[in-house]
């Protein structure tokens, strides 16, 4: 089961390296918002499925800082990056 957990992580680390070319590619800064939200996201996932796969609690408390600063940095972004769609 943990090789499952591992692969799962590793697709999102995939989508993670997609989303870094939209933000280089990016013709909007909305665009680019959403590949930081997705980093976050994946970011967090990926850092789960490490902790079920390790059996590391720590793994988990990172996770939770994580998805606490992509929801700050997410709302830093639309209130002073001023996106637009």
């Amino acid at each position: 089961m943990t090789a499952v957990y591992v692969a799962a992580a590793l697709f999102l680390l995939a989508t993670i390296a997609a989303g870094l070319i939209r933000i280089w590619r990016g013709p909007t800064r909305a665009d680019r918002l959403l590949s930081v939200q997705l980093f976050g996201t994946a970011g967090t996932a990926t850092l789960l499925l490490l902790s079920l796969a390790s059996g590391e609690d720590a793994y988990r408390n990172v996770a939770l800082v994580f998805a606490l600063l992509a929801g700050i940095l997410g709302v830093a972004f639309t209130r002073y990056g001023r996106v637009e769609p």
